[in-house]
């Protein structure tokens, strides 16, 4: 497979540094790595405050909604679709295949919602 086409490998740090920085960013592109990695830590992150305090679960996940619904939406611009596909998460058991279905796609080329990922360079902190 072409280098352009297998996205950028981010690390799990990379990862939640690139996704809280675009904290309502809904343009661009995701690489599967990006969001992948970002989904792992909001699953850890929320058992983390649940074992703590179930307030402190759903605080997390409330300052964590918007930028997972923005990381989804880049990942699925990475695979050519729109952001609006998400709502398929409202369709149960279903929905919720067809979404993952389309979360784990590779990217596609050319993209109408700009160049891959893999040219996307690191904010500097």
């Amino acid at each position: 497979m072409p280098a352009q086409l297998q996205g950028i490998n981010m690390t799990f740090t990379e990862s939640i540094k690139i996704c809280f920085s675009k904290y309502v960013d809904f343009n661009g592109r995701a690489s599967r790595s990006e969001y992948w990695w970002f989904i792992l830590f909001l699953v850890l992150g929320t058992v983390a405050t649940g074992v703590v305090s179930n307030k402190l679960s759903g605080l997390f996940s409330l300052a964590t909604l918007l930028p997972s619904i923005a990381v989804a939406t880049r990942r699925l611009h990475d695979t050519d679709r729109s952001g609006w596909w998400q709502l398929l998460g409202f369709v149960p058991v279903l929905g919720w295949i067809i979404e993952i279905y389309f979360l784990i796609q590779e990217p596609k080329e050319p993209n109408r919602f700009g160049s891959a990922p893999a040219s996307q360079a690191l904010p500097e902190t």
